[in-house]
């Protein structure tokens, strides 16, 4: 029951259970791709499954990437660096705030793709907030928001 949570612990279980995406990538520009993609973990003394960790960096197609800065990465590369940030503690959950917002429409395909995979291959559920229909479309289930109440809500 996370309602009976201290701030403290409910902040343990979001870092531990839920992984966030955002638009604006919000990677620390001092840190290497790997360093920033380890950086949840790292922040909860939790070591990393060697074997997890490439397999993500490869899904993500940042292999020969993870020791550049984000300013030396494509927004693309930059926005699956996000993603692996957000994938690396397992999390059951993903929300991901208009995840291809700053991306080229060749991109926001990759991105969502990998959304996709992440989805099936770690047994995840992913909620994502857009507004654009063509990736809304991709779900298994849309629910329509207009000025915060729920227009409508269907299994695709």
């Amino acid at each position: 029951d996370i309602y009976t949570l201290k701030e403290k612990d409910l902040a343990i279980f979001r870092r531990r259970n839920v992984g966030l995406i955002y638009q604006f990538y919000n990677l620390i520009p001092v840190l290497t791709v790997k360093e920033n993609i380890m950086l949840p973990a790292e922040l909860d003394n939790r070591k990393i499954d060697s074997e997890y960790y490439e397999d993500l960096i490869k899904t993500l197609g940042l292999k020969e990437r993870e020791n550049h800065l984000p300013n030396q990465l494509s927004g693309g590369q930059q926005q699956r660096t996000s993603i692996g940030r957000a994938l690396i503690n397992r999390p059951t959950i993903v929300l991901a705030d208009e995840p291809t917002g700053n991306l080229d429409s060749k991109n926001s395909k990759e991105v969502v793709e990998l959304l996709k995979i992440s989805v099936k291959k770690y047994k995840q559920t992913l909620i994502v907030i857009t507004h654009d229909t063509n990736i809304a479309l991709q779900a298994d289930r849309v629910i329509t928001m207009e000025d915060g109440i729920i227009k409508s809500d269907e299994v695709i």
